[in-house]
């Protein structure tokens, strides 16, 4: 992967797609898929609330060149994924449903699995789960208790978000803007993001990549302090959790007990950022690949 996010000559690089399923209808999921088809050794990264697949693009080439091979997918209603015609379904036993219906599609026994935000609940609950093939788990700033107060912020940025952009340098300032917490990003970076984050509209402009109704969860009066402490204390394999040293999501207080309840995670404060560090930077990138090595 060069500075500016772009696909690095000789990695091989998919688009791929299955079906979900969800009250009497399928839909389409989408995912890019990274290095050898055959590749027994898999990486799952999975996006957070408002985001899709192609945050990850740094993160995948680099650990292509370890030996693996990785798959991003977009969670329904995101990125080249399809809509569920009911908002309420855009929750996690749905998203759990899909990506096990995903991993059954690419056919492994075992896969390695790195979430960002939502995509780490989802990865804490598979994880958790019998029989389960995870057989390790990368924690992006999410845990088992998740307080209302960032809960009803990410609602309202998500109400909020303008539905229709003149141009892509609009839509980046407002990018910028709403992913502050991501951290310091280089402008090739925020460029690579907003190109994956807003999709051409056939009378022009540009409109955000996801469902406006995924917000639908987060209305007023819906959002309430979460625990998921029981699907923490079933996760058996290792886990290391990376938190933003700002996170308000992420407490301090929830990560320390992260590693010392349940499957005892390996936690790296990342300086500068908020929720969620978005794993472009390369030392960022570092903790993650030193931690799953090289493809055994």
């Amino acid at each position: 992967m060069n500075a500016l996010g772009r696909p690095v000559e000789g990695i091989p690089f998919r688009e791929g797609r299955t079906q979900g399923f969800a009250r009497g209808r399928f839909h389409d999921l989408a995912y890019v898929d990274w290095g050898d088809p055959d590749n027994p050794h898999v990486v799952v990264c999975v996006h957070g609330l408002s985001r899709q697949g192609r945050d990850f693009d740094a993160l995948a080439q680099a650990l292509v060149g370890l030996g693996y091979r990785v798959v991003c997918p977009d969670l329904p209603g995101r990125g080249r994924s399809g809509w569920l015609t009911d908002p309420e379904l855009y929750a996690l036993p749905q998203y759990v449903r899909d990506m096990a219906t995903l991993l059954a599609h690419l056919r492994v026994e075992q896969i390695d699995w790195v979430g960002t935000s939502l995509g780490g609940l989802v990865g804490m609950m598979l994880a958790g789960a019998e029989n389960t093939p995870v057989r390790r788990l990368v924690i992006n700033d999410i845990g088992p208790f998740l307080p209302w107060a960032p809960l009803r912020a990410i609602g309202t940025r998500l109400r909020e978000a303008p539905p229709h952009h003149h141009s892509l340098a609009t839509a980046e300032r407002r990018l910028r803007t709403a992913l502050a917490s991501f951290g310091p990003l280089t402008d090739a970076q925020w460029r690579h993001l907003t190109e994956h984050s807003f999709y051409p509209e056939r009378g022009g402009g540009w409109r955000p990549h996801y469902d406006p109704n995924i917000g639908v969860p987060f209305a007023p009066g819906r959002v309430y302090n979460v625990s998921m402490w029981r699907d923490w204390e079933a996760v058996r394999c290792p886990v290391l959790l990376l938190r933003g040293a700002e996170s308000d999501l992420l407490r301090a207080d929830t990560a320390r007990q992260m590693t010392e309840q349940g499957p005892k995670a390996k936690l790296v404060e990342i300086p500068g950022c908020g929720h969620a560090p978005a794993l472009l930077d390369p030392d960022q990138i570092r903790i993650v690949t030193d931690w799953l090595g090289p493809a055994a």
